[in-house]
C-alpha cells in the first residue's frame, strides 16, 4: 500500500515539479515534468549534486516562508473569521481533510526521514532525542507553513478574486506580487517537487527490497524506473492540480493501515527492546488511526459507493 501510495504521490510531485516550470518558462505542465524527471535522475546518480540541491531547498524554504509572509501582509485575510471556523467550521468537507492530511504525514510520508536515517546507520535509542527533534521541528514547520498559505489564499480570494484554475496557488503570488514574485514562486515549487520525486521514488523502492534481492542489489536502477513510470503516467493523464488533489487523497487513505500495525509494533518486544513507548502517544495515534480510516471509509462510499 505504501508503494502504491508513493507511486501516486510521486505524479503528483512530477506534476509539481511541471507546474514550477510552466511558471518559469511558459512551457506545458508535461513538458516540465519530463524535463524535471530527467534532472531528478541526474540528482540522484550524481550524489555531490544532491547535495547541492539539498542547499538550495533550504534556501528556497526561507525565501518561500518570507514570500507568503508577504502576501499574507498584503491581502489582509479575515483571521478572526478564519481562526473562529478553524474550531466551529460552518460547513465540513470530508474530502478535504483526507486530502490535506494525506499530502501533508499520509502514506509513503510517514516513512521517508526514518528510512534515511537507516540507510545512514543512524539507528538504536541513543538516537530517539535527536529523531524526536527532527520529526517534531518538521512537522510543526510544515503545519505553520500549511496555515499561513492558506492565509495567503484566503485573503486574495476573500477579495472576491476568481483564481486560475490551471495553476490557483501561482495565481495567488501573481495576484499580490506581480511577475517577480510569481517566478520566484515557481523556482521555489519546482525546488521543492523535484526533491519530493527522489524523496518519493527512494522510500517507495526501500519497501521493495524486502521482497527481493535483486531489487536490493540494484536499488538505483529501480528507483530511476519508478520516476520513469510515475513521469510517464502523469504525461498521460495531464491535468497536475486534479492529479496533486486526488493523490493527497489516495495517501489519506493509506495513512491509517501504515499508522495502526506501527502503534502495535511499538509493544513488540522483538522488534523495539526494552523501550517503552510513551501512552499518550499511542492514545493520539489511535484516535488518528480510526478518524482517519472512518473518514477514508465514508470518502470512498460517497465517491464509488
Amino acid at each position: 500500500m505504501v508503494v502504491l501510495g508513493g507511486l501516486a504521490f510521486n505524479i503528483g510531485n512530477v506534476a509539481g515539479a511541471g507546474l514550477g516550470l510552466n511558471v518559469i518558462t511558459g512551457i506545458s505542465a508535461e513538458a516540465g515534468a519530463m524535463i524535471s524527471a530527467a534532472i531528478a535522475v541526474c540528482l540522484f546518480l550524481f550524489k555531490e549534486a544532491g547535495k547541492a540541491m539539498d542547499k538550495f531547498v533550504q534556501l528556497a524554504g526561507i525565501i518561500m516562508i518570507v514570500l507568503v509572509l508577504y502576501v499574507v501582509y498584503q491581502a489582509n485575510p479575515p483571521v478572526i473569521e478564519a481562526a473562529k471556523n478553524t474550531v466551529m467550521p460552518e460547513h465540513i468537507d470530508i474530502l478535504s481533510i483526507v486530502t490535506l492530511v494525506g499530502g501533508t504525514v499520509g502514506g509513503y510520508i510517514t516513512f521517508a526521514g526514518a528510512h534515511r536515517l537507516l540507510d545512514a546507520n543512524v539507528h538504536g535509542k541513543a538516537q530517539i532525542k535527536n529523531v524526536t527533534k527532527s520529526s517534531v521541528s518538521g512537522i510543526l514547520i510544515t503545519a505553520i507553513m500549511r496555515i499561513i498559505l492558506f492565509l495567503a489564499i484566503l485573503g486574495v480570494i476573500s477579495q472576491g478574486v476568481t483564481l486560475n484554475p490551471a495553476n490557483p496557488i501561482a495565481d495567488v503570488f501573481y495576484r499580490v506580487t506581480g511577475d517577480i514574485g510569481y517566478k520566484i514562486f515557481g523556482v521555489v515549487m519546482w525546488a521543492a517537487a523535484i526533491t519530493s520525486v527522489i524523496g518519493a521514488a527512494y522510500t517507495s523502492v526501500t519497501f521493495l527490497r524486502i521482497f527481493s534481492q535483486r531489487i536490493a542489489l540494484y536499488q538505483n536502477y529501480v528507483i530511476i524506473v519508478f520516476i520513469i513510470v510515475s513521469t510517464s503516467v502523469f504525461v498521460c493523464i495531464g491535468q497536475p492540480v486534479k492529479v496533486l488533489v486526488a493523490v493527497g487523497a489516495i495517501n489519506g487513505l493509506i495513512l491509517p493501515m501504515t499508522l495502526t500495525p506501527i502503534l502495535f509494533a511499538a509493544y513488540r518486544r522483538k522488534i523495539v527492546g526494552d523501550y517503552k513507548h510513551p501512552v499518550w502517544m499511542t492514545v493520539f495515534g489511535a484516535f488518528v488511526a480510526i478518524v482517519m480510516a472512518v473518514l477514508g471509509f465514508y470518502t470512498i462510499v460517497s465517491k464509488f459507493g
